[in-house]
């Protein structure tokens, strides 16, 4: 994708519905409308709507209201024009149709946030968050997203930036007075306070990106436990949906069932696995192989039992929980004659180490499910979120976080072995590199950028 000085045009809304969007971007943009529509807009009052046919070669399109913008107060910082018509796909294959006739080109997958970001609209943070706000399917992502899209993770880093371009014009300074050893600009002992705290800054983001990352694709919870104590009941009851086989056989299920809902406004993704047990078949041996492995990779694991397990078994979870937290749900509540000893022994293993909690349910029954949730959500530890919360949720964000607190590193062990300041000052314009990268700042090669925003929707 080439940025070019063309007008694109594009369907922005999605298709199928009672009105549609469809806009235009580039220096014709009101030319090329005025030409299809019953008013010459060409000086038009910006931000202003005006309503009239729109035709092409004599033949009447459509009724249709047009929003116009004005170079740089638009969302790509260019000329533009919204057309507002009825949703019929006829009418909207016609529009596009005619504005391609009369001079435009149909946008390219993500060529309005490009402009935009080349046009100095937003950085490429900004830019990247367009496409999480349009994917955001819950709460918390939205707002994760709606942060990062009004700038409060680019103006974190550009506080690091600035501190870090402090600290490296008095390094380089020193450079221009060599011959005068005895002159020291930059302090030491603050220059290490003030790299110090750079670096907890950096790792407090890079950090966050493990729940914010979760978060985006859906907190994984696996549920665990031998065969038939109600793994896959729990699991369509969770999902409000028929999605596993449920059967008294067991073994029934040989591989992992997965299916995501919300709980309070966060999306979790729920891991039913083969039952665990002692078996000769080759098949279900994968199955339980594959079960350890999920749990390995989940979040939260939820140990299902229908009976107080034996020590071994407790002492196997533990082994392979591997620190992650764990709810010890005992099923089939309904069919016991007594909880008491159930219940004792919750109360005995809630003090080992990563067990969180213990409840008693019945799956089949839907009894205390609500209860479960609540603890599900709680063994998350998500932190509070909101619109001026900043969480790392994109994998190159990540990986330059993490090249750019490795540089400061260099710079601390740097100051330990009592290097020069130009080795120093090499490390400190690093790390300001790649914090430029996150926003887009020094970017030049086309390859990132094309790679960066095809996967965007063509409306945006």
């Amino acid at each position: 994708m080439n940025h070019t000085n063309d007008t694109i045009c594009a369907l922005a809304t999605p298709a199928g519905g009672a009105i549609a969007v469809i806009r235009l971007s580039g220096p014709e943009s009101l030319e090329i409308v005025s030409r299809l529509f019953s008013k010459d807009l060409r000086q038009a009052v910006a931000n202003t709507l005006h309503y009239g046919r729109l035709s092409f070669q004599g033949e009447e399109i459509d009724d249709v209201v047009v929003s116009v913008y004005h170079a740089p107060h638009s969302y790509t910082g260019e000329e533009a024009a919204e057309i507002s018509c009825h949703g019929s796909a006829y009418i909207v294959q016609q529009i596009l149709h005619a504005l391609i006739r009369s001079g435009a080109r149909q946008a390219e997958p993500g060529e309005y946030t490009r402009r935009a970001f080349l046009n100095g609209k937003m950085d490429l943070s900004q830019a990247e968050a367009v496409a999480d706000l349009i994917a955001a399917s819950n709460r918390v992502t939205h707002q994760m997203a709606l942060s990062q899209l009004n700038g409060h993770f680019s103006s974190e880093l550009a506080v690091l930036r600035e501190k870090l371009l402090k600290m490296t014009s008095l390094l380089e300074l020193e450079l221009d007075f060599s011959d005068h050893e005895e002159l020291e600009f930059a302090d030491r002992t603050e220059l290490r306070q003030l790299a110090g705290e750079i670096r907890e800054h950096i790792r407090s983001l890079t950090h966050s990106y493990e729940i914010g990352n979760a978060l985006k694709q859906g907190i994984a919870v696996a549920i665990i436990g031998r065969t038939n104590v109600g793994k896959s009941t729990l699991l369509n009851q969770l999902l409000h949906d028929n999605r596993a086989i449920v059967s008294d056989v067991d073994g029934t299920t040989r591989d992992s069932i997965e299916g995501t809902t919300q709980i309070n406004g966060v999306t979790f993704r729920f891991i039913d696995t083969a039952g665990i047990r002692e078996t000769t078949d080759r098949v279900e041996l994968i199955g339980i192989e594959r079960s350890w492995q999920k749990l390995s990779e989940a979040r939260i694991i939820l140990w299902m039992v229908d009976a107080v397990p034996s020590p071994d078994e407790v002492e196997e979870m533990q082994a392979k929980a591997s620190g992650k937290p764990v709810i010890i749900v005992v099923n089939k509540s309904d069919l016991m004659a007594s909880t008491t000893e159930v219940t004792q022994w919750l109360d005995t293993i809630k003090s080992k180490e990563h067990v969180v909690h213990g409840i008693l349910i019945s799956a089949k029954q839907g009894q205390n499910l609500s209860a479960l949730e609540q603890l599900i959500y709680e063994a998350a530890d998500i932190p509070e979120i909101t619109e001026n919360t900043v969480i790392v949720t994109n994998g190159r964000h990540y990986t330059a976080l993490c090249r750019a607190g490795e540089a400061i590193r260099r710079v601390l062990e740097g100051m330990d072995m009592d290097l020069s300041g130009d080795l120093l000052a090499e490390d400190l314009r690093d790390c300001i590199d790649n914090l430029n990268q996150i926003v887009g700042q020094q970017i030049s090669s086309q390859s990132v950028l094309n790679n960066i925003f095809q996967h965007f929707c063509i409306g945006k």
